[in-house]
């Protein structure tokens, strides 16, 4: 078995199966458009503006209330106080700050109301040393348990993923999430609490100084480049952070529900290791 069938048989890539027949074509949307009947648009009634606009202060009320006001005198989750509060932490409390004083300070954080809610903080894992950074999105339940990131189901096809390109967890790798702590029910966080536990990463950025990030999922992606864009449209090419170069795949939890995307992460890791050998 040669290298390259091994490594697919790891990422469960092969064999690879080619269809016999082409699938008939689709009629096209104009054609499908045509046939139907035209119809008269009608306004909103005033019921359903009004259950817009409860929904819209329902939200509203969520995103005031993801911050408590201590310690860093952060009263709301405005634009402006967002910012503010970012470049105070950027360049104030954790411009210095070595490993131990910010694990402390990640291990006490109440910057927003997931901690109280979890079993305990998860910081990151490996070299601190590492050319290789692999950044996720937050803790599940199994790694809230363990206080250790990517210990699950998702945590164990990860481990797959970094042996086809011959690493290994905690060997020249250092692994960790944009959120410190679990949130409930596994939920995706929310814009308020990626600012709050973003600078923590910023920092644990700064203290490893990787040759090569790779974002793991859409969270880590539009958190490191800041941007709204899909990994549709961030995958297959080199992204900057500060001057590292980032590449962005898939998260490995996606992949357990879309196996048939792992040779998309394929091609990403190998232009991953590609650009390391640049640098």
């Amino acid at each position: 078995m040669d290298r390259r069938e091994a490594m697919l048989r790891e990422l469960n890539l092969h064999p690879l199966w080619v269809r016999r027949h082409a699938p008939e074509p689709m009629p096209s949307v104009a054609a499908a458009v045509a046939e139907e009947p035209s119809a008269e648009i009608q306004p909103p009634s005033s019921d359903v503006l009004q259950s817009r606009a409860d929904a819209a202060l329902r939200v509203e009320a969520e995103v005031g209330d993801l911050f408590v006001a201590e310690p860093y005198g952060l009263r709301d989750s405005g634009e402006d106080s967002l910012r503010e509060f970012q470049l105070k932490i950027a360049g104030g409390p954790l411009a210095d700050v070595a490993w131990p004083e910010l694990r402390q300070k990640v291990r006490d954080c109440a910057l927003c109301a997931l901690r109280a809610g979890c079993t305990q903080t998860v910081f990151g894992v490996g070299d601190e040393q590492a050319d290789w950074l692999f950044v996720g999105e937050a803790p599940g339940e199994e790694e809230d348990a363990s206080g250790e990131p990517f210990v699950g189901q998702a945590g164990r096809l990860l481990d797959n993923v970094l042996t086809s390109i011959k690493l290994k967890r905690g060997d020249n790798v250092y692994i960790a999430n944009v959120i410190k702590c679990r949130p409930e029910e596994d939920r995706h966080p929310h814009v308020g609490e990626i600012a709050a536990c973003l600078p923590y990463l910023k920092r644990q950025i700064e203290l490893v100084k990787p040759k090569i990030i790779v974002a793991l999922g859409k969270t880590a992606a539009s958190a490191l480049l800041d941007t709204d864009a899909t990994i549709a449209a961030l995958r297959g090419g080199v992204h900057d952070y500060n001057g590292i170069p980032l590449i962005v795949t898939y998260h490995p939890a996606y992949l357990l529900r879309s196996p048939m995307e792992k040779a998309k992460v394929w091609q990403d890791l190998c232009l991953a290791v590609a650009t390391l050998q640049k640098t």
